[in-house]
Formats: C-alpha cells, structure tokens, sequence
C-alpha cells in the first residue's frame, strides 16, 4: 500500500496517508493513459469550421462566355473551384469530432494517472485548503511553501469559490473537483496538490 507525506499550508509534515492499492497503486499504463487524452481533446473540439462549396456560393448561374469559337477554354461557372471565389473541393464541413471510450478502460486511465503522480513524487496531500476570502497573494504563498509553484493542479472535494478565485490568476495554476478530474489535467500538471478529504472522496468513487 502506497504511503504520502501530509502537509499543512505552511509546507510542515504533519503525519502519513496511506494510500488505496487499487487507485493510487495500479500499473501505469502509458497507452491507455493516451487514449483516455486523445479522447478528452476530441470530445473538447468544436467541429464548427465550414467551407462553401460550388453549389453555396453566390453568382456563377449564368455560363460566362459561350462553349466554341472564344479561343478561351470551356467554362460552365465562374464558381467553378478552378476560379477564384469559387467553390471548395473536399473542404471542411461542421461535424461532431466526440467518441466513447468503454468506462472500465477510463476509470484504469484515471487511476494509471495517479499512480504515475505517486511514481513520480508528484503528489502533494494537504490536511485541508481553506481560505476565508479570495486572496492570489495567500495562494501563492501557499504552493511556494509546498514547493509546487510551477504548473500545479488543486483538487478539491467539493466546489469552493475563494480557493478558485485565489489560484485563477497564477499562471499554470488550475483547480478541479473530484467530480471533474480527468486524465488530461493530471498529466498535464507538474504537481498534483490533493487535500485529505479529496483523497478519501477519490478512493470511494474510483476503488474497486
């Protein structure tokens, strides 16, 4: 069973959790952790981007000069793609970029991701993360005393607005609840900052 220092806001050990084999402690695996990504980054685009072709392009419904006798070659539309301001061939059309990945294979992905964090010595476990108000300057002592102040992500148990308020305008610096933690944002973070509670709410919805 996998074991991590617990620390206070002022970057002090305070005691030891221990961690769940079956979340924190599972194989990594590097290629389903990549398509566990591969699927967020789709589901994220729009698919919004659109070309014309020649039959939605304005003008062109006339023939622009007669078949013979021009010495010009033959020409049906001045929207022809071969004009300019005509039509586009096999252009983009808006479409949905989403697919699906099976739950067991996105629940093992979530879980490699940790257990890399814990490989790593990239995972920081706080007793608690409380702020009475919104202040960046207090955030930003905090994760300067926790040695995490490059690309850090905050995982919360619950939603809490003045801890999200504080860290929004540190930059690399994200923070998510346990209802929202995806692969993609644990990979992407140099340092994975969890507090206890997170920890335990973690360990029920993902064990087993």
């Amino acid at each position: 069973m996998p074991k991590a220092a617990l620390y206070n806001t002022k970057g002090e050990q305070v005691g030891e959790v221990e961690l769940s084999d079956d979340v924190f402690g599972v194989e990594v695996r590097p290629d389903i952790m990549h398509r566990a990504v591969v699927n967020y980054l789709a589901n994220q685009r729009q698919g919004t981007a659109s070309t014309l072709t020649r039959g939605e392009v304005a003008g062109g419904g006339r023939k622009p000069w007669r078949q013979k006798g021009t010495g010009r070659a033959r020409h049906g539309s001045i929207r022809s793609p071969l004009w300019r301001k005509g039509g586009i061939v096999f252009g983009p059309k808006p479409r949905s970029y989403n697919f699906t990945l099976p739950k067991k294979l996105k629940r093992y992905a979530l879980k490699s991701a940790l257990s890399s964090k814990v490989v790593d010595n990239e995972l920081i476990i706080l007793d608690s993360l409380n702020m009475e108000a919104p202040k960046t300057k207090i955030m930003a002592e905090i994760l300067k005393n926790i040695k995490a102040d490059k690309k850090a992500l905050i995982v919360l148990p619950d939603k809490d607005e003045n801890v999200e308020k504080s860290a929004r305008n540190l930059p690399g610096v994200k923070t998510t609840s346990v209802n929202t933690l995806n692969v993609y944002d644990v990979l992407n973070h140099n340092n994975l900052i969890i507090t206890k509670e997170a920890v335990e709410k973690v360990e029920e919805v993902y064990a087993g």
